[in-house]
């Protein structure tokens, strides 16, 4: 009986000790599970083209999962800005000036350049856009007009024709709040032959003068704009190039437009978030990011315009697409850190003398 008590407590204790073992290797396993999770902090557009040209290779490539915080710049800017205990995402996806705000709030890790080798190919200007400690452009975007020629007949090929007195009342705008909004006082500057730095007073004048004169501007309501634009209610917009493609579907014959006076360069930039356990997962993320697989890939797509200089596109495969160095020369850049320190100011001018019945 002795023998038999012994041998149940030695298989007692044997199965403790398996059970123990597998306890620690699946804790072990959850551990490296959670390790191999990298959260993304992106827009949510084009959502279906990201994950199948970006994120559904680097999870194969790697044997990760990649976790996806959806939202405008300013929706995951602000989340991103809050002390939370809450998880904050590994890499985020933001356009330019709102990542300059990111480094100046001190919200991200510096990278180290020698683990993004791609870095190098780029254009010089998408290199190192927020300083050489932050993260690259991935992609550009260029800052036009769009109008539908069934309804203007006077070809538009510039800025000032937005204050042509047949056009009252037809034209949808950027709201400040919108990322496009601040390159509008800039051109409204322009078009009083003032410096902005010197003289806002006359860019909100002239921006007025328009504003007074039924101009639409929208915040969180593009797709309402792009159902106007279709019906004919709205003739001419404002519009990125990647937009072009959505704009078909409401007007087949758009015109896209490159004003003579220039279009403007929107960067849209990638970092690494602050306090990340990942973050040389993130900057292999951003490696593949950059690649002439995946720059190519998107581009061909039609969702961004390709900053690698490797990348080769055929004139069909380039339409509607910012492509090649000299375009990319003849597009206008701004000051970033002038914006920032101007938006609080700006904005409040904004809704009390451009578009007072936001606040209605």
């Amino acid at each position: 009986m002795k023998k038999l008590r012994k041998r149940i407590s030695l298989i007692i204790l044997a199965f403790l000790v398996l059970t123990l073992g597998l306890t620690g290797c699946q804790t072990e396993e959850a551990i490296n599970k959670r390790e191999k999770t990298l959260v993304i902090s992106t827009f949510e557009s084009f959502e279906d083209m990201y994950r199948k040209n970006i994120f559904q290779p680097f999870e194969e490539k790697h044997n990760i999962k990649i976790v996806l915080e959806l939202g405008t710049n300013s929706q995951r800017f602000k989340k991103l800005k809050k002390d939370s205990k809450k998880k904050k995402p590994d890499v985020v996806f933001l356009t330019d000036y709102y990542a300059m705000q990111g480094v100046e709030k001190g919200l991200f890790e510096k990278i180290n350049r020698k683990n993004i080798p791609n870095m190098d190919k780029l254009y010089d200007v998408f290199k190192e856009p927020l300083g050489k400690d932050y993260g690259p452009a991935y992609a550009i975007s260029s800052y036009g007009l769009a109008y539908n020629p069934d309804k203007v007949k006077e070809p538009i090929t510039s800025w000032s024709d937005l204050w042509r007195p047949e056009l009252r009342g037809k034209i949808a705008l950027s709201d400040i709040t919108v990322g496009a909004g601040p390159f509008l006082l800039m051109i409204a500057a322009e078009q009083a032959n003032v410096d902005i730095k010197q003289n806002e007073d006359k860019a909100f004048e002239k921006l007025k003068e328009i504003s007074e004169h039924g101009v639409k501007f929208y915040t969180k309501k593009y797709a309402e704009i792009m159902n106007e634009f279709g019906s004919g209610e709205i003739e001419v917009m404002d519009i990125y190039n990647y937009d072009i493609e959505i704009a078909r579907q409401h007007v087949p014959n758009v015109k896209w437009v490159h004003p003579k006076e220039g279009s403007y360069a929107l960067m849209e930039t990638v970092n690494i978030v602050k306090g990340t356990k990942n973050k040389e997962l993130a900057e292999e993320f951003i490696d593949w990011l950059l690649s002439e697989e995946v720059q190519k890939a998107q581009a061909i797509d039609r969702v961004e315009s390709p900053v690698n200089k490797d990348v080769k596109l055929t004139e069909e495969q380039a339409k509607w697409t910012i492509y090649g160095e000299e375009t990319i020369k003849g597009l206008k850049t701004v000051d970033l850190k002038y914006i920032n320190e101007s938006m609080d100011r700006w904005t409040k001018r904004w809704n009390k003398e451009i578009n007072p019945q936001k606040n209605n």
